[in-house]
């Protein structure tokens, strides 16, 4: 990658130790001539990022999220640094970040563009999400009763707590907690695990990359609530129908060069066999 001459710093304030951390980082990138920008602002507003050559985000992974949508629209990779607990996508330590600055400012990274799905409400109503969808009831303790559909084909109708509609970037988030798989997040799909099924036989579906899903509420008096990224809430107009395809923007996701996805997952999760190997 060409080296980073202009770079924008989102930090959460509300983690401990992202405003000295920032502070530190951005010393190292004055030092070696690089212009920057900062802000503590997210969702980052649109055309925060232009003309920006990477951004450094320091915090959690909602910090992280926050910056996506701008990400994606200008093609501008994050760099994630953790100051948060799990840190799927903030994926450096703090310790790392210090240490691998200068060769990040150097370009001496790799760039894994993250599928993003593209959900549409109604006319005009449509945002894009790095790791989920969520459709529910805006009631939170009530069920609802919801067709999908497949392109043209019926999937199935649910009476369920709501459908969550991941990327693989997403599938170690809300979908892993309702019991749906992990996906690598180079595998380009999209999984729908249902939320506390009222049939035992529903399970988590993986559908292909270029399918076109339509999600239709069909429990009478009750409106949708449809959460992207958990962050943001999109309004559903009269009875029109979800629909929800993969964008055609991805996110460029900065990485050392020397990144394993199954390695950050080892540690997050803490897996482990529990045994060594017998000479």
């Amino acid at each position: 990658m060409k080296p980073i001459r202009h770079l924008a710093f989102v930090v959460n304030r509300n983690k401990a130790g992202a405003p000295g951390l920032a502070r530190e980082l951005a010393t190292v990138a004055r030092t070696a001539g690089v212009r920057l920008k900062q802000t503590s602002r997210f969702p980052l507003p649109s055309g925060y990022l232009k003309g920006m050559d990477a951004c450094c985000v320091i915090g959690g992974d909602g910090t992280l999220l926050g910056a996506a949508r701008e990400s994606a629209r200008q093609q501008v990779p994050l760099i994630g640094v953790n100051r948060g607990s799990l840190g799927f996508l903030t994926t450096l330590s703090a310790e790392e970040a210090r240490g691998r600055f200068p060769d990040l400012l150097a370009g001496r990274f790799q760039v894994d563009h993250r599928t993003m799905l593209d959900c549409a409400t109604g006319p005009g109503s449509s945002d894009l999400a790095l790791n989920d969808v969520l459709i529910k009831d805006e009631v939170n303790s009530r069920l609802v009763r919801l067709e999908v559909f497949a392109d043209d084909e019926l999937v199935t109708d649910y009476l369920c707590d709501g459908l969550i509609f991941s990327t693989p970037t997403g599938s170690t988030a809300y979908n892993l907690s309702a019991g749906g798989p992990i996906l690598h997040p180079g595998s380009g799909v999209i999984v729908m695990t249902p939320i506390c099924p009222h049939t035992l036989s529903n399970r988590a579906i993986i559908f292909r990359d270029d399918v076109r899903i339509r999600v239709h509420n069909r429990s009478p008096g009750s409106r949708l609530l449809v959460a992207m990224d958990g962050q943001r809430n999109l309004r559903v107009s009269g009875h029109s129908p979800v629909t929800i395809a993969l964008a055609r923007r991805r996110l460029p996701l900065a990485q050392v060069p020397d990144y394993s996805h199954f390695n950050v997952v080892r540690q997050k999760l803490q897996w482990s066999g529990g045994f060594s190997a017998k000479r």
